[in-house]
This record gives structure tokens, C-alpha cells and sequence, in this order.
């Protein structure tokens, strides 16, 4: 059983052992598919594989579409050099359920994949033909909310951007001025209107990548490298449209466990690639069940019917809603406070968080008590049901091989949106009082504890990659497990952190919440299982 296109239609084991496989006429689909393109996916990653290509799969096979997607990866060619192409862009999703069933399925609606290589020519000339289409509807995005930004931590220019903003969009160098360059190709063709669509989790994704695309066309045009009227086209909702949406669906790296499954039913080399730039990639990806896709329902080219498959078309308020709900109160919150104690506490699974009691308690705490009255009803799915299924069916599953230690990547940059807008909520509020806030600073107290590197048993460990990480480990560097310090030392050590906007999204010292979260953070520096004795204390208040 080998994952290419002729063991698939010829190998009748894959049926056998239960795999999923389409009905369609995928070579037909593929022939009307690169003929007259309607999707294209930026960002061959996991979270692409299991959830937009399996919906755009779902589409054809219910009679719903006739075509497919094109995939493009644009910061590690080797994705589709060394896994999409020699599996004939084939992919196994493995469905990962609650109940402990597996569902293998065979996702064949990728029709075409390339390269987003400026210096490429045959791959960049196929996407700029792919960009002059008629037919070409919409574009959706996963490349991370990093892959929007022009600028380093610093604020400065990235070099490539910069490069790329005086040299124009005739080879640029830079993921957005590639993407910007593509854009100029389908306004140069006769300013034909298409949709933007960013699905990356992160809020109002949709702005953030019309400001990206808009500044290499402000460049552009102010630096004569690209026609006058093409930054009024970006602008122009009625030709090119940036939607905003909110998407949810857990997808961890490839686990061995899967890999075991799936090497047991007699599948084929199955080896990941590591690649030059150190992404792994295997050919399958493991993902939960649940899965939410919201989407501002603003097309102008038209679009596919993708509500057939379970996709919510809204207005933009409504998305913001749901994004506010999800990621500031019902479930990202949760996931980072599992991510920042999980990692302390030495636990290498969030299911098995989801076997502690304390940890149990802080997320219910968290999420109910300090995050639920600040909730708007999105109205198109209800706040109660969403934690309720987070808490008990999502986070628990045991079958999912998720990690703290993924989730606690780029922590400096989820804090401000997961705690910081139920700060402010809390603040602004008539009937609500920030100072009863306790679980939310128990949170920042342990991630000052995470910035240490050091176990509650007192082993040391690594911090997972974050932009802020170094800057941010020089308010602890001197601290150290054991030595107490005068508590107003500590604070003076740990306080221009804590009125940190950019990492909190507000002054803690200016809420009232910083003497709260230096009291915690000392509590657990006391000595080894001071962490979980800080924890015990606080969520059993």
C-alpha cells in the first residue's frame, strides 16, 4: 500500500483496511481544476490538510464541486518538493475521535501544488496564469500570523520586505510581496475581483493581511514599480475583498502512535521529512473531530458553496464574536494555561493535564467563571456548548497526541488577545470588578515561572520558541528556586514585564493585578512543589 494514485485506484487493501476513499472522478477533477482554477490554499501545513482540503474533498464527493484546490507553499518549498509531489499530492487524514474510534480517510482533492519561488520561473509564470483567471474565486491562507508581518520586534523593515517595497513585483523576495506580486498580475489582467481569505488563527485576520498586501502596494505605486490605480483596486472591496474568519481544529504534529496504525495496515513508506528549514512532514496528519470555520460572507467573485460542508457565512461583527469568543474566554485561554503549567509541571500531553484536578479547576475557572460573563452570544453557535465541549469532549481526548510544549510556542504573543481583552472587559464593566480576578494572574505568575526553564521538581528544561523569549527571560534571570527575595525586589525585578502592554495587553500595575501576580510568582518560587501548591491554594478559593 503505497500513497500515490495507482495503489489507491488499483490496491483494493486500502478498503479493506477500512480507509475512506473518493468517488469522484479525480482525474477529471484535476483537468477542470488547472483548466479554470477556483481555490487556491498559501500554506501546505497540517492544518491545511485537515480541515480545508478535507472540506474542498467533502464538496466534490457530495456533488457540491466539480474542482479542486491548488496548493502553494511559500516559505518551505521542500514541503512540496519532497512529500506533496512524489505522493502525487495525496495526503491520509486521521481522524482522531473521543470515543477512541479512528477514521483513516484518503484526501484527493488537491489537483495542483507549486512552489511560490519568485526565482522559479516555471513555477512563478503557472501562478501568475492561475492569478489571470476568470474562474479564480478566492484564496485562503494558513502561514501563521507571523507570515503577515513586515517588521521585526523591533519595528524595523524585514530586509527582504524592504528590498522588495524599492524593487517592485517583478522577482520579490518576501512571502506578502509574492503573494502582492500575484495580485498586480490579476489587476493587470483586466482588475478582476477575488477574495482574500485569511483562516489563520489569529484575531481580525482578514486586516491583518489587507494591511500587509496594502503596503507593498502603497510602495509600489509611490516608487513607480506598479501602475497608479492598483493600490484604489486593493482598496476596493467590490474587486479584491479581505474577509475576516475564525477557524478551530486542533491538528498536532504527526504522531508515532498514528504512524504505528497506519504501518500495521501495511502502508508504505511513511518516513517524515525533516526539512532544510526544519519542518516536519509526514504523509498523514492527525486532527480532532471538532471543527468551526466562520467566515465574513464577502465574495466578490462568487464563491464555493462550502456552507453545504459545514462552513458558517456570516456578517463581520458576527465573526468577531465568535473570535473573541473563542480566543479570549472558551478556548485558547484554557489551551495556554494548560501550555505554561503543563510544561512546569513536566507533563507531556494535554490530555493527561485534563487527569489533574488542579488543572481541571484552573481551566474551569478560567474559562466559566473569569471568562463566560464577559462572552457576547456570536449567536451562531452558542458559548455554553462551544466550553462545554472544549472541557469535556475536545481537551480530555486521549487520543489526541497534543502537547503544552507546542501550544506554549509565541506565548509573548497570545497573552495580550487569550487574558488581556477579559481584562479590559472586566475594567470597563459596571458589574464586574477586575480585582476578583484570580486564575487569570495565576496564569502570569506561572508563565514568569516558565521563563526560568525550571520543573517544579527543579529539573531544568527548554522554552519553546517565542519571538520575546530572550527579552523576556532577562526580568528572571536572576532569580532562582529557593532564594527568597524581599517581596519588594522581586516586584522591582519582574515589574517593567508586567506594564507591558504589548505582552498583556495592559499595564497590570495600572489594573491593580500586578501585586497579585508578583505574590503568586513568589509563592511558587519558594522551593520545589511550590508551583503545585500555589495552584492547589488559588483555584480552590
Amino acid at each position: 500500500m503505497k500513497l500515490n494514485s495507482s495503489s489507491i485506484k488499483n490496491d483494493t487493501t486500502w478498503k479493506e483496511k477500512g480507509y475512506i476513499l473518493p468517488t469522484f472522478d479525480r482525474d477529471k477533477m484535476i483537468e477542470e481544476t488547472k483548466a479554470a482554477p477556483q481555490w487556491v490554499h498559501f500554506g501546505a501545513g497540517n492544518i491545511f490538510r485537515a480541515f480545508q482540503a478535507n472540506l474542498a474533498q467533502r464538496m466534490l464527493e457530495e456533488g457540491h464541486a466539480t474542482k479542486g484546490l491548488t496548493v502553494v507553499e511559500g516559505f518551505d518549498y521542500e514541503i512540496i518538493e519532497k512529500m506533496y509531489r512524489p505522493h502525487d499530492n495525496l495526503s491520509i487524514l486521521v481522524t482522531l475521535k473521543a470515543d477512541g474510534s479512528v477514521e483513516k480517510t484518503v484526501v484527493e482533492s488537491i489537483a495542483e501544488s507549486c512552489i511560490l519561488d519568485s526565482e522559479n520561473d516555471k513555477e512563478f509564470e503557472r501562478l501568475k496564469e492561475i492569478f489571470r483567471a476568470d474562474s479564480l474565486q478566492l484564496t485562503t491562507f494558513t502561514i501563521t500570523e507571523k507570515g503577515y508581518c513586515l517588521t521585526n520586534p523591533a519595528g524595523e523593515l524585514l530586509p527582504a520586505v524592504a528590498a522588495d517595497f524599492e524593487n517592485g513585483p517583478e522577482k520579490p523576495a518576501s512571502y506578502i510581496g509574492k503573494v502582492a506580486a500575484l495580485l498586480y498580475e490579476r489587476f493587470l489582467s483586466g482588475k478582476k475581483p477575488i477574495a482574500m481569505v485569511s483562516t489563520d488563527n489569529c484575531s481580525h485576520n482578514g486586516d491583518k493581511l489587507f494591511v500587509a498586501i496594502s503596503s507593498f502596494a502603497e510602495n509600489w505605486v509611490k516608487n513607480g514599480k506598479a501602475d497608479k490605480d492598483f493600490l484604489s483596486y486593493i482598496k476596493d472591496e467590490s474587486k479584491v475583498s479581505f474577509p475576516w474568519s475564525m477557524i478551530d481544529k486542533i491538528t498536532p504534529r504527526p504522531d508515532d502512535s498514528v504512524n504505528e496504525i497506519l504501518k500495521n495496515d501495511g502502508v508504505e513508506e511513511l518516513e517524515a521529512v525533516v526539512t532544510s528549514k526544519n519542518t516536519w512532514v509526514a504523509p498523514f496528519v492527525n486532527a480532532e473531530e471538532s471543527e468551526y470555520l466562520v467566515i465574513e460572507d464577502k465574495f466578490p467573485n462568487g464563491r464555493p458553496a462550502l456552507e453545504k460542508v459545514g462552513v458558517i457565512f456570516t456578517t463581520k461583527e458576527t465573526v468577531d464574536k465568535v473570535e473573541r469568543m473563542k480566543v479570549c474566554t472558551c478556548l485558547n485561554p484554557l489551551h495556554t494555561s494548560l501550555a505554561v503549567f503543563g510544561c512546569v509541571l513536566g507533563y507531556d500531553k494535554i490530555s493527561e493535564e485534563m487527569k489533574d484536578e488542579d488543572l481541571v479547576a484552573l481551566v474551569k475557572k478560567v474559562g466559566y467563571v473569569e471568562g463566560l460573563p464577559v462572552v457576547t452570544d456570536p449567536g451562531v453557535i452558542k458559548p455554553q456548548e462551544f466550553i462545554d465541549t472544549v472541557v469535556n469532549v475536545r481537551i480530555p481526548n486521549k487520543f489526541m497526541p497534543d502537547t503544552p510544549q507546542r501550544i506554549a510556542c509565541d506565548t509573548s504573543q497570545k497573552l495580550p488577545i487569550r487574558f488581556g481583552e477579559t481584562i479590559k472587559a472586566y475594567a470597563a464593566s459596571d458589574t464586574l470588578d477586575v480585582m476578583d480576578l484570580k486564575c487569570i494572574p495565576l496564569v502570569f505568575a506561572g508563565w514568569l515561572r516558565y521563563l526560568m526553564g525550571v520543573t517544579d521538581d527543579g529539573k531544568t528544561f527548554e522554552p519553546s520558541p517565542d519571538p520575546l523569549l530572550t527579552k523576556c527571560q532577562e526580568y528572571v534571570k536572576d532569580i532562582r528556586l529557593g532564594n527568597k527575595l524581599p517581596a519588594d525586589e522581586l516586584k522591582a525585578k519582574v515589574l517593567p514585564l508586567l506594564k507591558d502592554e504589548k505582552i498583556f495587553g495592559v499595564d497590570l500595575e495600572q489594573t491593580g493585578l500586578a501585586d497579585r501576580v508578583t505574590d503568586y510568582f513568589a509563592a511558587m518560587i519558594e522551593g520545589e512543589g511550590a508551583v503545585r501548591e500555589t495552584l492547589k491554594d488559588v483555584v480552590c478559593l
